[in-house]
């Protein structure tokens, strides 16, 4: 995953300059690391946003997800809110849901013990697209999903690349991973899980169930 390809755009503005690049293998597109901002400045562009856990609208947005998710929660399932960023809003919202919550983020919450458990759900809202390595970020995931388990990723994606360059996705510089449906697709069969496309931007992985023979369980 984004081991090389082949550039599709140059953004040049007063804010930043920079390259996209096409993944020939798994059709991910991103920034090579050359053009990265610093963490100050992405920590900076984070703490401007407005991540109120109380802000209806912020919670509105969040739903498009956790609405997704909400048929497969169990009481006392745990969850873990992997890049919660300031304002841990949908941590909150799954603490509503009697869920037990763990929340990480690598600028905000850097709690790395967190990632050597298993949980039945892990969250991932607009987080995947910050991500500098996807394919160690996305391992990290697998190790942390129980079998049978649930990751949600919510992301801009974009079908048609030829729309790409007026894509409005693409301005924030802190975005430097792009997905689309093949390469969510690509992601689940990598790592053996099962996708799910319940409505724009949404993903839903399920991490099959291992038999003795080590191949997936039909109940899986």
């Amino acid at each position: 995953m984004a081991a090389g390809g082949k550039p599709i755009h140059v953004q040049r503005d007063k804010i930043v300059h920079r390259e996209f690049i096409l993944c020939g293998t798994c059709c991910l597109v991103f920034v090579p690391s050359k053009f990265h901002i610093t963490t100050e400045e992405q920590i900076d562009r984070y703490l401007s946003h407005n991540n109120d856990p109380n802000d209806p609208d912020y919670r509105a947005f969040l739903s498009r997800l956790s609405d997704e998710m909400r048929p497969y929660f169990v009481p006392g399932a745990t969850v873990l809110d992997y890049g919660c960023g300031p304002g841990p809003a949908l941590a909150a919202m799954l603490g509503e849901a009697n869920l037990l919550v763990s929340i990480y983020d690598p600028y905000f919450v850097p709690d790395e013990s967190l990632l050597n458990k298993q949980y039945d759900f892990v969250t991932c809202t607009e987080t995947v697209e910050h991500f500098t390595d996807p394919r160690s970020d996305f391992a990290t995931l697998d190790t942390m999903l129980k079998p049978g388990g649930l990751l949600g990723v919510m992301t801009g994606m974009l079908e048609n690349l030829e729309d790409f360059p007026e894509w409005y996705y693409h301005r924030d510089p802190t975005h430097i991973s792009f997905y689309n449906k093949h390469t969510m697709s690509w992601i689940a069969k990598r790592y053996g899980w099962e996708e799910t496309f319940p409505r724009d931007n949404v993903v839903l992985f399920r991490k099959r169930v291992l038999g003795d023979n080590g191949l997936p369980s039909e109940n899986g």
